[in-house]
């Protein structure tokens, strides 16, 4: 899959910065948030069309990853949330490996174990979930299958 718009890095710096050094260095820099292991994830924008970049905690079964749109228990799903909405189709680097996925949200009990493997991995989801009304929606990706 090749991602055909131009890549829009984060307007957050950070974030930015992070996403450049992760990939500049095939992960071996850049590779945690708060001490956390995390991934990039690579989507298209929903209204722009544009490559997006997020790093992500790191929430896996060992084949499949989960997409926790918490953003830090705001009222608001985070930016992402709707480019894997409106295109499913994402890449996704974890270390050096960058592999592509198809993403889906997660319900029901399959939500509940997704959800249940987050908190164990980043502790803070469940204070996250504490300050907000929604539920924090869980997607989980699937590897696309060459």
């Amino acid at each position: 899959m090749s991602f055909q718009g131009e890549y829009a890095p984060s307007t957050f710096d950070w974030v930015a910065d992070q996403v450049s050094r992760y990939e500049a260095t095939g992960g071996a820099e850049g590779r945690t948030i708060n001490g956390y292991p995390c991934v990039v994830l690579t989507t298209e924008g929903a209204k722009s069309g544009a490559v997006r970049k997020s790093p992500v905690i790191r929430v896996s079964d060992g084949e499949r990853y989960a997409a926790v749109a918490s953003l830090g228990g705001s009222p608001k799903n985070p930016n992402w949330y709707h480019n894997l909405r409106a295109n499913p189709l994402v890449r996704l680097q974890d270390g050096a490996d960058v592999r592509e996925y198809r993403a889906h949200l997660a319900e029901g009990d399959e939500r509940a174990r997704w959800w249940d493997r987050a908190v164990e991995t980043f502790p803070q989801y469940a204070e996250y979930q504490t300050k907000t009304d929604r539920v924090i929606p869980v997607f989980v990706l699937e590897p696309v299958q060459d």
